[in-house]
């Protein structure tokens, strides 16, 4: 399915700028869905001088119009006239009576979306709001406190006031919903409404009584602790909980968070009061502190796995460096670079978030590991990597540094033996598998056969045990290549819930 940018992108009438404020209006379109009870469509002109619908939202808490996805249509004809009306003139633009959509009676309300800049406010879309009248009950005083705050917003919107551009990003897990609590305020910070669920989010913070008619500020004042102005930002509670500027953050009192969202509520630019969206968080913010604390704990373990995986390689070189049979020392020492291969993986797990790592990064550390054996072997070795690994999970990371470490070393020892080459990493990628080819311009395999060591056995059990994959050796017979001569070592495997590229 095409996305916003995607659509609009295509559609070439707004710039970047624009569409990011479209992005910001259709990020609400969720809260004016719930608070109008009824379907939201932003609609971007097209080069043919129509409109297609780039963004859609249903409510949650009544019916919806369009059972069928509506994005990527053009504007049908009974809405046409109204929509460019909205999108030239700058004014909202209210259907003129009931009409039907697949028999269903709906009214229309036709928003312009206005975009503030140094040069002038200007139209860059339309907002369309469609309600199902098939569905309309006698009105609840909340129902028509939710439509007058979504009349609200809308006149803010088609002004430029809506979204606010100096509004402060929130975590996007557990906003708070219109449905989750909503309080309406008056232009001095008095509450002239309090939905159920939002008078219940107080009384679990400690506010006994009705909010209608009270001070947000000061009953805020009242029932937090003192040092909760820590996480108020650095303004005071009531001035930010009087709804003068937007805010959002949580609040904590006796064992409840609550997660709060300040929206004031202007008409033409003058303050006329505010909406405060509040939501029980609690849960949810011990679940994420559970969370981060698990993280944490993890990524000190494979910080310490790392710490001792160095340690051991560190061991394994003193040992080398102090025996004197040639063939132990090399056994030593390539022990030494299997164990420190093990350890960049387990360092780079310690630094990030998530059991994924980016082996790019890894290789490259790989390959400096390799430079130490060509300098031991007084081989010039010249290494580069072609294409990208991308992210892998740790399963896969571990074995797939290990094999090629084993192999990439095997070409610098054996392949250039003593000698200036090349060794050549290819990495090939798509969402189902994954292929890597290490060639050199080397002495080739010996008869074309491959060798019997211990490097060659862990190769295959970690590529064929740990990976599922193959492993193929082959002498390159190509005269017109520069690794003709060579060997080649090609690898592929299925990667089963990998995630394509960088991140």
């Amino acid at each position: 399915m095409s996305t916003l940018s995607d659509l609009l992108t295509a559609q070439g009438q707004v710039g970047e700028t624009d569409i990011e404020w479209l992005h910001r209006v259709h990020a609400d379109g969720q809260l004016l869905a719930d608070l109008a009870s009824a379907d939201i469509v932003i609609w971007g002109m097209t080069a043919d001088d129509s409109f297609q619908a780039v963004a859609h939202v249903r409510p949650s808490g009544a019916a919806t119009l369009f059972y069928r996805d509506i994005v990527g249509e053009k504007v049908r004809p009974q809405w046409q006239s109204q929509v460019r009306e909205a999108f030239t003139s700058k004014r909202i633009v209210d259907s003129s009576s009931p009409e039907w959509f697949e028999e269903t009676p709906t009214r229309v309300k036709a928003v312009p979306i206005v975009r503030r800049a140094a040069d002038g406010a200007r139209v860059i879309g339309v907002l369309t709001r469609h309600t199902n009248l098939g569905d309309v009950r006698a009105p609840s005083r909340q129902q028509l406190t939710f439509d007058e705050c979504a009349e609200a917003i809308f006149g803010m919107i088609a002004t430029g006031d809506f979204p606010d551009s100096s509004a402060p990003t929130g975590p996007r897990r557990g906003a708070p919903r219109a449905a989750d609590g909503l309080i309406r305020l008056d232009v001095d910070g008095v509450v002239t409404f309090a939905s159920p669920n939002g008078l219940s989010a107080f009384n679990r913070i400690g506010f006994d009584e009705e909010l209608e008619g009270e001070s947000l500020g000061d009953v805020a004042n009242a029932v937090l602790p003192a040092e909760r102005n820590a996480s108020a930002d650095e303004a005071s509670l009531p001035v930010l909980l009087a709804g003068s500027a937007s805010w959002r953050s949580d609040v904590q009192a006796r064992g409840v968070t609550l997660s709060l969202r300040v929206i004031p509520l202007r008409d033409h630019g003058v303050r006329i009061g505010a909406i405060v969206l509040c939501r029980d968080v609690s849960e949810l913010r011990n679940q994420e502190q559970e969370l981060i604390t698990k993280d944490a704990t993890i990524r000190e373990i494979h910080h310490r796995v790392k710490n001792n995986l160095q340690t051991v390689a560190s061991l394994l070189r003193i040992q080398a460096r102090r025996t004197n049979s040639d063939e132990a020392r090399e056994a030593l020492l390539q022990a030494m670079q299997r164990v420190a291969a093990i350890a960049v993986v387990h360092d780079t797990l310690s630094e990030g978030l998530a059991q994924n790592v980016d082996f790019d990064e890894v290789f490259t550390r790989v390959l400096r590991l390799v430079a130490e054996v060509a300098a031991a072997q007084n081989t010039v070795a010249h290494t580069r990597k072609r294409g990208e690994f991308g992210t892998l999970p740790s399963e896969f990371a571990t074995p797939l540094a290990l094999a090629l470490t084993e192999i990439v070393t095997n070409s610098v020892e054996h392949g250039l033996a003593g000698r200036e080459g090349e060794v050549e990493i290819v990495a090939e990628r798509s969402d189902q598998a994954m292929s890597v080819r290490v060639r050199d311009n080397g002495g080739g395999l010996p008869e074309g056969q491959v060798g019997s060591g211990l490097g060659t056995q862990i190769v295959r059990t970690l590529i064929q045990g740990e990976l599922s994959g193959t492993i193929e050796w082959t002498s390159i017979a190509d005269q017109g290549s520069p690794f003709d001569g060579g060997t080649e070592v090609r690898i592929d495997f299925p990667l089963r819930g990998t995630r394509k590229g960088r991140g």
